[in-house]
């Protein structure tokens, strides 16, 4: 048998008692396979975003909903446990446990209501109660189907910074914390049942690493052990050549290398999230992204690097991916040329808004700077631009910074485009006979991606040409 396999479910996976029942067969499969299961969880489905709303509501004194919100979260989390607990204390005892998160809710809503405003740690003790929830009914199902499990938060072994809503763990102490925790659950033949998501400060205030929070905590679980392998069950058969909703011919990539889903995860790709990455390259560990609802297709491996001429069956490209409701940002002025010091204070002025940049482009001229920022950013960028840059715009060695409409970032990737000439001839060439105007180009310094940006209004038409590069 194999060692140590940390399994994460995503928020679809565990939204269902039907998805609840595939999760139980998948873990009863896996102890078949592995020695020591660990299982990591989110947050049933649509909860972390009625959370969320019931905060932002409550942060401006309405509370008028929240009996509302109490109801929806007891029918949805009831109504699994209904269904797949037979064992009527158990049933009773777990829906006890998930009604006190439901008023510790209610409770911190009315807090917030009170104080006029959510801070970011009111709010990570808001939106950590979905995986609170979720860890409790999951650990009932499982141990309900004859498969000994224990329900563990991951407040007790991942010790993060108090960087609330984005935290960052401290390695050095959650190594010994998880290792101290969860091995002796293993070595007893039990599989720990863990919330995603969350952890808590050295003092134990929980706080939430952010977007992808739940498979970072996979990925943390699985370098500290250390695992041999850790798989994300989502709901696609893995990571696709393109978004299957805009392209219907869209395919499951077999294997894919960590550099290449880091950009497509950067650029848009809903598959995983760039820092969940980081702590299984480093440690060495297998990932693999599979379909809880078709758990016998393979799905995606990620790999350390594809071998020698990066092709897949001859293929070049291997994926092409969008980000829509961004706009460029361009700084223009012939006062520019050769001053040193602009591009810095430039970014300077953007990173002072907090706002990442996903793009720049820069004319050799030195004439404009030109990137691409958040839509709903874009003019608190502008305002903070024009406020760095207010004496050069007054002695006119700056015209202005100024914001296009929405624009979408489309980027290709594939290892192979590196040892491959004349990818970027065909690839504007194609967009070209799709009649797609391209605004702006970028392409990494890593050569696994080309980025360029299109109007809104071409974004389907401009993924659509592109896919035909593959699978041509």
């Amino acid at each position: 048998m194999q060692n140590t396999l940390i399994m994460k479910f995503g928020g679809t996976s565990v939204g269902s008692a039907d998805a609840l029942k595939n999760c139980t067969q998948i873990i009863r499969d896996a102890k078949k396979d592995w020695n020591r299961v660990v299982v990591v969880t989110s947050a049933m489905s649509g909860v972390t975003n009625l959370l969320l709303d019931s905060a932002a509501s409550a942060s401006h004194g309405k509370v008028d909903s929240l009996s509302e919100t109490e109801a929806t979260l007891r029918e949805k989390h009831f109504a699994v446990a209904a269904a797949l607990i037979k064992d009527e204390s158990l049933r009773e005892q777990t829906k006890a446990e998930i009604d006190t998160l439901i008023q510790s809710l209610v409770d911190l809503c009315k807090a917030i209501a009170v104080l006029g405003e959510a801070s970011p740690r009111a709010m990570d003790a808001v939106v950590s109660l979905g995986e609170r929830m979720s860890v409790r009914l999951l650990e009932a199902v499982v141990n309900d189907a004859g498969i000994k499990a224990q329900a563990i938060e991951s407040t007790e072994f991942i010790v993060t910074n108090a960087n609330y809503q984005n935290a960052h763990p401290d390695f050095k102490v959650t190594t010994e914390k998880t290792r101290g925790i969860l091995n002796p659950l293993m070595d007893a033949g039990i599989v720990p049942i863990t919330t995603g998501f969350i952890g808590a400060t050295p003092e134990g205030a929980i706080t939430t690493l952010g977007r992808g929070g739940s498979d970072y905590s996979a990925a943390i679980i699985g370098a500290v052990l250390p695992a041999d392998n850790v798989w994300i069950w989502t709901d696609v058969d893995g990571v696709m050549t393109a978004d299957p909703r805009i392209v219907k011919e869209a395919q499951t990539l077999p294997e894919i290398s960590y550099n290449e889903i880091a950009e497509l995860a950067y650029y848009g790709a809903k598959v995983l999230h760039p820092k969940t990455i980081r702590p299984v390259l480093d440690a060495g560990i297998g990932l693999r992204i599979c379909n809880t609802f078709n758990p016998s297709h393979p799905g995606t491996r990620l790999i350390a690097s594809i071998k020698s001429n990066g092709k897949v069956n001859g293929k070049v490209i291997k994926a092409v991916t969008a980000i829509r409701k961004q706009r460029l940002v361009t700084i223009e002025g012939r006062g520019m040329l050769g001053v040193p010091g602009v591009a810095a204070r430039a970014f300077g002025a953007v990173a002072s808004t907090g706002t990442s940049v996903p793009l720049i482009t820069q004319a050799s001229s030195e004439q404009s700077i030109c990137f691409a920022v958040p839509s709903e950013l874009a003019p608190t960028v502008l305002s903070a631009l024009e406020k760095t840059f207010s004496n050069e715009i007054a002695d006119d060695d700056i015209d202005r910074a100024w914001a296009t409409d929405d624009v979408s970032i489309i980027t290709v990737v594939g290892a192979g485009m590196r040892h491959t000439p004349g990818v970027s001839g065909r690839v504007f060439t194609k967009l070209g006979n799709h009649d797609v105007n391209v605004l702006a180009i970028a392409q990494g310094s890593s050569e696994v991606s080309i980025s360029f940006v299109v109007e809104a209004a071409d974004t389907d038409n401009a993924v659509k040409a592109l896919h035909e590069l593959i699978v041509s």
